[in-house]
């Protein structure tokens, strides 16, 4: 027993991170590379080793005996040995099968008796049927190659497999159409068995640039260039991956970087029509490309150019519930050498299915939070690819790159009248009148008089809600119906200093550039969703002037539903080692010009 180790490491794949103790931190950092954040109490985090957060780890390069190493030297005791051998098993099947074009086409051309005596032999019942006389050519279709003769035995009894085209070569060796090799890298990845893909990608067409303008040159940050590097591969074989970045470590110089090693035409995909503009506007003001060659692809523009930027949305839109996606054939309209998925983890399923069928083209995911809420992370690992790197907040917190946040929790009391509402209801509605809370809108006037002067945002879930905290405090509010020009205007006010304070909706958790932001106030969520809180919390990550600090608050109803989803909302932060400390709000209090207080020393108890 080390009774100074923090973890205790269970059979069941939990470990439990005991906080406050001096090797916590160091824990911690290590565990969110290879486990999951599942609850984090004060006293105990509970993490969980999932099949794809070790395979995440694996495509970063972490070993098995590494993994067990870091548990190891954590662990307050001996570590199941079940456990271990299950983690081995685990982390070795990142690499067992792997997907290429091996050979030259000579060599992938095989005599039609060689493949079928090898079938008549091994599989009686088999028997090509080819079309042809005297060869069977592979040609472009794609070797899927397997460790030993039974995992690819066990893989072709499985029906959804063959429905692919999988046709076995020889002992440890399938062939697979190449227009079903997003498909396959899919499939296998639910049965257990990630592929890794070494088939390599079409060029596309070429664009010679350069990063900066005339005599000036980007100069990117020492991690900027590790990120690229990663994407980029050993001898620059690379071509997919998801970069995880915090929001303001500038992931757009990032994917401008990786643009700049392909050197050729790149179709760009984000969340919102404003994102589109600060994207061509980035690469306007930091490249030497051509105002020419870039096009903006959304609602209101359809211009297709050597480097398009468009949105998810139009992407994904049709005239009626069952049409067509119309505008899906902008992936394939032009000869693209890479595309970028910023804001990744937002990508519809849509999307995903017709990125299955370009796995011939540089995919590269770029996010501040690698989570899902509906669980869609599996696909972005296949269809987009593993983890490439992975750059912790704290660490670019201290090394001065973004702001230090100073987390708060503010728990408002329900009045009797509330209550008696929230008792009434059910489910979803309960949530709804918590978050609606109207002891919000005092709280809100006392946070705004105690960082008076600091640009603040104000961002919230409810329109009905927003629209009368922008009447009460007579402030501009920006929702999803208001037209792009006029929300360009108040982003434009609010970044001159004309404006200091911002009601928003929805519409500004993603991608919306606002450097001079020092304070959120959160009014209302998507009930548990992390990847809200994150983006939200991002939104004033810029590094700030002096002493580089901003403060977010969440203001959570006590006792009620939102108490809980909060709590869930809260686990990626706290995973990358923000803290939330909780403090209650006196309506008296506040009436007469004081702040809410304190309750001294503690901290988030989820």
């Amino acid at each position: 027993m080390n009774p100074e180790h923090p973890c205790i490491v269970q059979r069941d794949f939990t470990v439990l991170l005991e906080m406050g103790l001096p090797g916590s931190e160091r824990a911690r950092s290590q565990l969110q590379i290879y486990a999951e954040l599942v609850k984090s109490p004060s006293a105990f985090h509970t993490y969980h080793l999932t099949p794809l957060s070790l395979w995440n780890a694996a495509a970063l390069g972490w070993s098995a005996e590494d993994i067990q190493n870091s548990l190891n030297s954590m662990s307050r005791w001996d570590i199941p040995r079940d456990l271990l051998k299950d983690i081995e098993q685990l982390v070795s099947r990142y690499g067992t099968l792997t997907l290429s074009r091996e050979g030259t086409e000579e060599e992938r051309t095989y005599s039609t008796d060689t493949i079928g005596a090898y079938r008549a032999e091994h599989e009686p019942d088999g028997g090509i049927k080819t079309g042809k006389a005297n060869s069977y050519t592979i040609g472009d279709r794609l070797i899927l190659g397997a460790e030993t003769p039974a995992l690819l035995g066990e893989l072709l009894t499985k029906q959804e497999l063959k429905q692919l085209g999988l046709l076995r070569v020889d002992e440890v060796s399938a062939s697979v159409p190449p227009e079903n090799r997003g498909l396959l890298k899919q499939e296998l990845t639910r049965l257990g068995y990630p592929v890794v893909d070494t088939a390599g990608y079409l060029e596309g067409n070429q664009l010679s640039f350069t990063l900066g303008k005339g005599q000036t040159k980007l100069q990117l940050r020492d991690y900027q260039v590790k990120a690229a590097d990663a994407f980029e591969g050993a001898d620059g074989l690379g071509g997919s991956g998801v970069l995880v970045l915090p929001c303001g470590a500038g992931k757009t110089v990032i994917g401008m970087a990786v643009m700049n090693r392909f050197q050729c035409e790149v179709l760009i995909l984000t969340s919102n029509t404003t994102s589109v503009r600060q994207w061509i506007e980035e690469l306007k003001q930091k490249t030497d490309i051509p105002a020419d060659s870039i096009g903006e692809y959304s609602g209101q523009k359809k211009e297709v150019r050597p480097i398009t930027v468009a949105t998810y949305q139009i992407l994904t839109h049709r005239r009626t519930k069952d049409g067509d996606f119309e505008h899906m054939k902008l992936l394939s309209e032009r000869k693209w050498g890479l595309i970028i998925y910023d804001e990744v983890h937002l990508l519809p399923a849509p999307v995903f299915r017709a990125t299955a069928d370009i796995q011939a083209t540089r995919r590269l995911g770029l996010t501040a939070t690698l989570v899902r809420e509906d669980g869609c992370e599996r696909d972005v690992f296949s269809l987009i690819g593993p983890k490439r790197y992975d750059m912790p907040w704290k660490e670019l917190e201290r090394q001065g790159w973004i702001a230090q946040v100073d987390c708060v929790e503010l728990r408002l009391p329900m009045t009797a009248e509330l209550l008696e509402r929230s008792m009434r209801a059910e489910g979803r509605q309960q949530y709804r009148i918590a978050a609606e809370n109207p002891v919000k809108l005092e709280a809100v006037r006392s946070l705004m008089q105690q960082h008076s002067g600091l640009p603040t945002l104000i961002i919230g879930q409810y329109l009905d809600q927003l629209r009368i905290l922008a009447q009460e405090l007579s402030v501009p509010l920006i929702t999803g119906s208001m037209s792009q020009t006029e929300r360009v205007r108040w982003f434009d006010a609010f970044r001159k200093g004309t404006i200091q304070t911002l009601l928003v909706s929805k519409v500004a958790n993603f991608a919306v550039d606002l450097p001079d932001a020092a304070v959120a106030i959160e009014v209302s969520g998507s009930f548990g969703s992390r990847q809200e809180e994150a983006q939200r919390l991002g939104r004033i990550l810029r590094p700030k002037s002096g002493e580089n600090k901003a403060y977010f608050y969440a203001l959570v109803t006590e006792n009620s539903k939102e108490t809980d989803f909060a709590a869930r909302r809260q686990l990626f932060l706290i995973e990358q080692g923000y803290e939330y400390a909780v403090r209650r709000f006196s309506v008296t209090e506040a009436n007469g010009g004081r702040n809410a207080k304190p309750d001294r020393g503690k901290k988030k108890e989820a």
